[in-house]
């Protein structure tokens, strides 16, 4: 007879050998068989959408086109996202928050440049309620005076002086304006007190919402609920949305994204930022959607995955200063897209170090790249386009915007397989019309030093 140590050991060395066996069938950033496939509906003209996990909580949003581009006016983003939540004809808000305090539940509200977000998190018995006080949320929300000049205005304001105290954030938000004019260019954040001075108020926030509202304008997404009890809840909570859009300005945002370029130069005390932008790729359920773009934002990189390691990619091996921040972003819209570095630091270092970033893009047109590194760029690229998609929140945002923007779900898959086929060819490609196009660059901070398009070799 085995003594107890003995089958202990035993056991140990057979889940060593099995997870080891296992280990090596694993494929490179292999997306998860159908378990991050979201199930699409309708009911009654509500487009939802579901996938379901198991586990005892679920995270539900609505998903508005009711981002900073579909504005009419500006600031309405920002004063319906900071309105939600509050009291309604059947609640009030301090009813809203003590039944979702004792049901242990999470609720907040944010926008982006194309999309409102409603978003709450739960336990997953309680999808009923949840789903019935989205609905409410939607179209039954009281645009009380009190509430926007005590509580709305404080949040706008103190989002304007986060947005002003940040070089960087004046930045990528100068370049989209540049790349994009109005609509994907509005900023996402109030850039003087004009907006909430001059526009806004309860009643025009409130005429906002009956666009954001209207059932072709946006979506419910859930993460970890069924879909058949999904399609019930959205079916019963949400006949008091209109079906069709009647007011005016319903339109605005909704024609085909152009891109200009240009550039802007912008003083500012508190740090240096340049931001260098091209014309970039739409999200997978748009029409412009190019993979080759996001392989190519990891290849020019700049931050490293590896602590205590440059990394792989290009800037971030060819920096001036450790301290010099860069990173490659490749932004993805209903329709089009910016790929964009963003450099901070020291204005002589910042600089330097944008004149390289434009270097580099000059290699990868020519050819100047191994193999190797658009291998390590196509793995880099796919493992953070699926860890993004598989993370709850973004997943949600993502498939909620695929449905309203594309009558489409994002599906992990599909990004996995496109950016499987990249080539080289079609690298080198993408780089060279980036050097082609015009470029959107800003600049904030100490103008003497930071340098203009035109020293970096760029069309403007």
């Amino acid at each position: 007879m085995l003594s107890r140590s003995t089958a202990c050991r035993g056991a140990q060395r057979a889940a060593r050998s099995q997870a080891v066996r296992q280990s090596q069938r694993r494929g490179l950033a292999a997306p998860a068989s159908g378990s991050f496939q979201y199930q699409s509906g309708d009911a009654k003209g509500v487009k939802f959408a579901s996938r379901d996990f198991a586990g005892p909580t679920t995270t539900l949003a609505l998903v508005s086109k009711a981002g900073t581009r579909y504005q009419p006016l500006p600031g309405l983003t920002e004063g319906l996202a900071n309105f939600a939540f509050r009291s309604t004809t059947k609640r009030s808000t301090l009813r809203i928050v003590r039944e979702s305090e004792l049901l242990g539940a999470e609720l907040r509200a944010y926008h982006t440049r194309e999309n409102l977000v409603l978003e709450a998190k739960f336990l997953r018995d309680d999808l009923p309620y949840f789903v019935e006080l989205l609905g409410e949320v939607a179209s039954k929300t009281k645009y009380e005076p009190y509430v926007y000049n005590e509580e709305v205005v404080p949040l706008i304001h103190a989002a304007h002086v986060r947005f002003l105290a940040s070089p960087a954030s004046m930045a990528i938000n100068s370049a989209h304006s540049l790349a994009f004019h109005r609509g994907l260019g509005t900023p996402t954040a109030s850039a003087s007190t004009t907006p909430y001075t001059k526009y806004l108020d309860p009643s025009t926030i409130e005429y906002f919402s009956k666009i954001a509202f209207a059932k072709p304008n946006f979506a419910v997404v859930a993460n970890g609920a069924d879909h058949g009890a999904m399609s019930n809840w959205v079916n019963e909570f949400f006949d008091d949305s209109p079906s069709t859009v009647e007011v005016e300005d319903s339109k605005t945002g909704s024609e085909q994204t152009k891109y200009h370029g240009g550039e802007e130069r912008i003083a500012h005390a508190g740090g240096n930022a340049v931001v260098i932008g091209f014309p970039g790729s739409s999200s997978i359920t748009g029409k412009s959607y190019k993979p080759e773009i996001a392989v190519l934002g990891s290849l020019l990189g700049g931050q490293s995955s590896i602590k205590w390691s440059p990394g792989f990619s290009i800037l971030g091996n060819a920096k001036v200063s450790p301290s010099t921040y860069t990173h490659t972003t490749s932004a993805i819209y209903s329709d089009a897209g910016l790929l964009y570095t963003v450099i901070k630091g020291s204005a002589e270092n910042v600089a330097k170090t944008a004149a390289t970033a434009v270097d580099a893009i000059k290699k990868i047109a020519s050819g100047e790249i191994s193999k190797e590194q658009v291998t390590k760029a196509k793995a880099t690229a796919k493992f953070k386009e699926l860890e993004y998609g598989q993370d709850v929140l973004a997943g949600l945002e993502l498939t909620g915007s695929g449905l309203v923007h594309g009558s489409k779900p994002y599906q992990l898959d599909e990004v996995a397989k496109a950016i499987d086929g990249v080539s080289e060819e079609a690298l080198k490609s993408a780089a060279k019309s980036l050097l082609e196009n015009r470029a959107s660059v800003s600049s904030v901070g100490d103008l003497f030093a930071l340098p203009y398009a035109e020293d970096l070799g760029l069309k403007v």
